[in-house]
């Protein structure tokens, strides 16, 4: 627990829940159910265990910032996140209430572990160590079942590495999902193309193969969409989308859809993840922050800049 005044406000509130969740107490030294609440929160801060940061701010001492708070009755609780307040109450509500409001808004234990797990591994794929980098995202959804982010990077790197069976047993529950999410739709395309590599005789073939047949026929979408699923394989992604289009234009329907799903799916994989948000990102309010955000993003990273390119053909196709 910690004292607030206008002077470290900016520091111990604001900078400080860019990283973890603060909770803010506006008290007064008469104020009775202040003197009930206060010793509750300060043990429930160290049952979470760093999960949230409380700090404490005398409102009659600090008026100003009571005032920024529109502050009306005492005690008053906000709880920020990301610079930003996010939740509030009012008044001394029991241990089981305030338990239930900051699950509500605060990682669990589970959660942040998983975290964790997911951004060691990230360094050690960096770092080329695949085998200890999937063991960790192993350990992070098994902390977190609910973590989307660790399963799909979990996924994602078992299909790379050729672990197709676990892979599969790792997309089927957000596959059941309705809608069911993109990203872990598009693993499941990319893992069938590599598999159909792997299975089917036309695996085999060489490009020039496929090409000769497609000349014979340029409505013979099933060799195209093997050609394109081989070239999937391959890494040659804006060569399957190439190819693929080639499909939409001529019939957009072909096999329920399956060229311009498959399409989406390499765009949804070729996506740059956005960047984390942290302190010093600021509130992202900033003409310069709108403009960097909205305006020269793509034009600095070439990958934003591909895919952006081929959502306007995909476009193009189905008009």
């Amino acid at each position: 627990m910690i004292d607030v005044t206008i002077q470290n406000f900016e520091t111990e509130v604001i900078a400080a829940s860019m990283s973890t969740p603060v909770l803010v107490d506006f008290w007064a030294d008469w104020c009775g159910p202040c003197k009930q609440l206060g010793p509750l929160l300060e043990k429930l801060e160290e049952d979470y265990a760093g999960r949230f940061k409380l700090v404490k701010i005398n409102a009659d001492e600090e008026q100003q910032l009571a005032g920024a708070f529109g502050i009306r009755s005492l005690p008053t609780c906000i709880l920020l996140m990301g610079g930003k307040p996010v939740d509030g109450f009012m008044g001394a509500i029991p241990p089981a209430e305030l338990r239930a409001f900051l699950d509500k808004h605060i990682p669990s234990a589970e959660a942040l572990l998983a975290e964790s797990e997911t951004e060691e591994a990230e360094a050690l794929l960096e770092s080329g160590d695949t085998e200890a980098a999937m063991a960790k995202l192993a350990d992070a959804v098994a902390a977190d079942p609910g973590n989307d982010d660790a399963r799909f990077d979990y996924a994602r790197l078992l299909i790379a590495e050729g672990g197709f069976e676990e892979a599969r047993a790792l997309l089927a529950e957000p596959l059941t999902r309705i809608p069911k999410p993109l990203r872990f739709e598009a693993l499941l395309h990319w893992m069938e193309a590599l598999e159909f590599v792997s299975t089917d005789e036309r695996g085999q073939w060489a490009l020039t193969d496929f090409d000769a047949r497609i000349a014979e026929n340029k409505r013979d979408f099933d060799t195209r969409f093997a050609k394109s699923r081989m070239l999937i394989a391959l890494g040659d992604w804006t060569g399957a989308m190439d190819e693929l289009l080639e499909i939409i234009m001529r019939d957009k329907t072909w096999n329920q859809e399956a060229a311009r799903k498959t399409f989406v799916a390499i765009l949804e994989l070729l996506t740059p993840p956005k960047p984390k948000a942290s302190a010093a990102d600021g509130s992202g309010k900033s003409a310069g922050g709108i403009e960097l955000a909205g305006k020269s993003v793509a034009e600095l990273d070439p990958q934003a800049e591909l895919v952006s390119k081929y959502r306007r053909k995909l476009s193009m196709s189905l008009n």
